[in-house]
């Protein structure tokens, strides 16, 4: 658990990551390669004396992951990858300051997107706030996963099971892990002071997911348009503060 002052220090490094977000929503359009917006971050965060935390992280190469339709998390950025016209792009940042970490991610549209597109993007939102809704002191874990599947399959849309939300602070990753499906009442107990890394990966079709020959690029193994929203929250005052708002 963290204290009053440590997490201030984590919201501080998900400021950053909140608004590399937001400075990448103005340059995403048809023909912008996923090198270029990864370009942008790098620039962003380092003008704010802050480090890219997945940058060398367990040997990645970039300080986001930029994951376009049927990829479901850790797109690698690419000069030859172009952004086109209809695509959706999750993007994933995270950002280490002082000693501490933030977390973020959001998917974005490029030009006009199809109708289950916008349907899934809606809804992966709107299963990260369900999923937020839960982190109440005395709840549990597993009350934030039964909350984000839940919702997802009210559209006919399923889960993502092999990546998962995680606690976040002193390292990137950390206990608890927080799936995104299960029934509820299970795993730890939510307390004060907990720092979660919330982050609904939905797809449009089946759960299952596979691995590029990268070892990095997860995508749907059924060619099903995937979308991943996160934010870091704190648990203050008994109930869910958001450290990752975007501008």
């Amino acid at each position: 658990m963290y204290s009053a002052e440590q997490i201030e220090k984590i919201h501080r490094a998900c400021i950053i990551a909140a608004g590399v977000l937001t400075a990448l929503e103005k340059n995403i359009s048809e023909g912008i390669s996923t090198f270029e917006l990864d370009k942008i971050a790098r620039e962003f965060i380092a003008a704010r004396k802050a480090k890219p935390a997945f940058l060398g992280y367990r040997g990645y190469p970039a300080a986001l992951c930029t994951s376009i339709n049927e990829v479901v998390v850790h797109g690698i950025p690419s000069k030859k990858v172009k952004l086109r016209q209809g695509d959706i792009v999750g993007i994933d940042v995270g950002v280490f300051l002082d000693g501490y970490y933030g977390d973020t991610a959001r998917t974005f549209k490029v030009g006009t997107i199809r109708k289950e597109a916008q349907t899934l993007l809606k809804a992966t939102y709107e299963a990260l706030m369900q999923g937020i809704g839960q982190v109440v002191e005395g709840n549990r874990i597993s009350d934030i996963s039964h909350a984000v599947e839940s919702h997802a399959r009210r559209y006919g849309f399923s889960a993502v099971r092999e990546f998962v939300g995680h606690g976040v602070g002193a390292s990137l990753h950390e206990e608890p892990s927080i799936p995104n499906f299960g029934e509820p009442g299970k795993g730890p107990r939510i307390v004060e002071g907990m720092v979660l890394a919330i982050e609904p990966m939905i797809n449009a079709g089946s759960f299952e997911v596979k691995v590029r020959e990268d070892g990095w690029t997860a995508v749907t193994a059924d060619g099903s348009l995937s979308a991943h929203f996160e934010h870091t929250v704190a648990v203050v005052n008994g109930k869910a503060k958001i450290l990752t708002e975007w501008g």
